[in-house]
């Protein structure tokens, strides 16, 4: 199998070692031509053995069995024009992080070829040095309006996934960027907002010899790539907006029962959110 990578961070790394695994012990091989604009992600990718070799032409890649698109969203949306000279036999899939823009911004020459991903997975680490074989296994990934999809490279790409150990869902692109908004992309704006609260603070060192494993947590995703999310907020802008009024509104009520003393209140509001854990 011929596989082309473009984008060889943490994404397209994970995922090319990831398909190194399992031909590993296969009688079949596969060859990983990676492409990347930063210079020192190609040396390293290369020097690591996550692809097989590096062009800097994405004409290279048109006649693969594979092409991968693991770069930011906005970056997604510049690349797909230059694909329309795919052969009719060769799966394209991106793993951006919104999935209405990018559906919409298919050719419908491609259509048929396009698979449009997003695998729920991810740390806040970048670059190839970051690539971890293990990233995908157990993990999520959506798969969006592949009615669209021709039966051929719908199967192709389902093989992959399941071979990888991925639990394949399939969700109409506005939907899944609705969902996204509260369970991924507001999740990362409160991160970012809790980091910046405490950097605000005179005594911001004080506090974070304090910080203990529940603040680590929360606040983990806030070193994530700021590039990448602001491509992610800008596309999904509207629903990120609805997901973090929702988020103010309970935070606004946490403080109204704060403040007046509703501490039994307070305890049901919190016994609410611990039923969230029942349903994941």
């Amino acid at each position: 199998m011929k596989v082309g990578i473009i984008g060889l961070g943490l994404m397209g790394g994970s995922f090319a070692l990831a398909l190194k695994r399992i031909f590993k012990n296969s009688d079949e091989s596969i060859d990983i031509i990676g492409l990347d604009h930063n210079v020192q992600h190609s040396i390293e990718a290369l020097e690591f053995k996550i692809v097989d070799q590096i062009t800097d032409d994405i004409n290279d890649l048109l006649e693969l069995d594979l092409i991968v698109l693991a770069i930011p969203v906005n970056a997604i949306l510049k690349v797909i024009p230059e694909l329309k000279g795919v052969s009719e036999h060769t799966t394209i899939v991106d793993f951006g992080s919104t999935k209405e823009k990018i559906v919409n911004a298919i050719p419908q020459e491609i259509r048929k070829n396009f698979i449009a991903a997003h695998p729920m997975t991810g740390t806040e680490k970048s670059g190839p040095t970051a690539a971890d074989r293990k990233l995908y296994r157990g993990k999520v990934i959506v798969l969006c309006n592949t009615e669209e999809n021709s039966q051929e490279h719908r199967y192709f790409v389902k093989d992959i996934f399941r071979e990888l150990g991925m639990k394949i869902i399939k969700m109409n692109a506005k939907e899944h960027d609705r969902h996204a908004a509260f369970i991924s992309h507001m999740p990362h704006a409160v991160s970012y907002a809790l980091a910046n609260s405490v950097l605000k603070q005179e005594q911001k060192r004080a506090i974070l010899a304090l910080a203990g494993g529940g603040f680590k947590d929360m606040s983990r995703i806030a070193k994530s790539t700021p590039n990448m999310w602001i491509d992610i907020f800008t596309q999904n802008k509207e629903n990120l907006l609805d997901a973090t009024e929702c988020f103010q509104k309970e935070l606004e009520q946490f403080q109204e029962y704060v403040k007046n003393d509703e501490w039994e209140k307070l305890q049901e509001w919190i016994e609410r959110a611990n039923r969230l854990h029942e349903i994941l």
